[in-house]
């Protein structure tokens, strides 16, 4: 599906996890600044929890109490649109009082119960495809996501297990999805993944995330997901795939 001229793609960035108020301030300051340059409206992404860390011992982020008035905080200093991930069904209800899209993380994408609650919230519900199934599987989630009420579906591609430690994306998956929903997201960062590669943390490589995004586009994707951290190898979560924040103006520029 081609994206026409007088619709522009869906942007979705922020850090990983929420690390700090002053993290989450920094760059939503910066997205503000990026949106009114660019005449763009980029949805503001973090996570209050990071229910599937490599290690016991990694940082999972504040909680869903804290993490929300800290996101709420965002979008009352900011206007931005939020979106962030849940893990639980009992979470959708609390989530939908503050972000505008719920997010269902890969692992969880087949978790019926997940997928409802998110669905009967009435919100936005991007489903990211799992690294363990096809294009054409992802209508099974919708089809209980739309069955449950939603209206609005995005899925999201962020590659397949290729071997060990390793993903592998078949940009054929975009225009397949495109079959089932009309907004087709690539997430640029998370694709870049290494998993498991880092002794106990997840890997990756920053440098493909640019080709990882203008592929995605000659494919026809309708939205870009990106993490992004001002300091990517200090932060808590995802570092080595997730883009500088500095960076990440000129790559939009380049996809619009």
């Amino acid at each position: 599906m081609e994206q026409t001229d007088n619709k522009k793609p869906v942007f979705v960035a922020g850090p990983c996890v929420i690390e700090s108020q002053e993290l989450l301030d920094t760059v939503a300051q910066q997205l503000v600044q990026i949106n009114t340059r660019l005449g763009i409206d980029i949805l503001f992404k973090a996570s209050f929890d990071k229910a599937n860390r490599t290690s016991i011992s990694s940082f999972r982020g504040p909680g869903l109490e804290t993490g929300l008035q800290m996101l709420a905080n965002v979008k009352e200093r900011f206007g931005l649109r939020l979106l962030t991930d849940i893990h639980e069904a009992w979470q959708a209800r609390e989530v939908a009082q503050v972000v505008d899209v719920i997010q269902i993380p890969a692992f969880l994408c087949r978790q019926t119960d997940l997928l409802v609650a998110a669905a009967q919230t009435g919100k936005t519900v991007n489903i990211k495809k799992a690294q363990f199934l096809s294009a054409h599987d992802m209508r099974y989630p919708v089809e209980k996501a739309r069955d449950a009420g939603a209206h609005d579906i995005w899925l999201t591609e962020r590659g397949n297990c290729f071997g060990y430690n390793n993903l592998v994306v078949d940009f054929r998956n975009i225009p397949d999805m495109h079959d089932i929903v009309s907004t087709v997201i690539m997430d640029c960062t998370h694709s870049v993944q290494r998993p498991g590669s880092g002794n106990g943390h997840t890997g990756g490589d920053r440098r493909f995330i640019p080709s990882m995004a203008l592929a995605a586009k000659a494919f026809g994707a309708t939205g870009f997901f990106f993490e992004v951290h001002p300091q990517p190898d200090q932060a808590l979560s995802d570092g080595p795939n997730m883009l500088y924040l500095d960076q990440l103006e000129a790559l939009l520029t380049q996809l619009l």
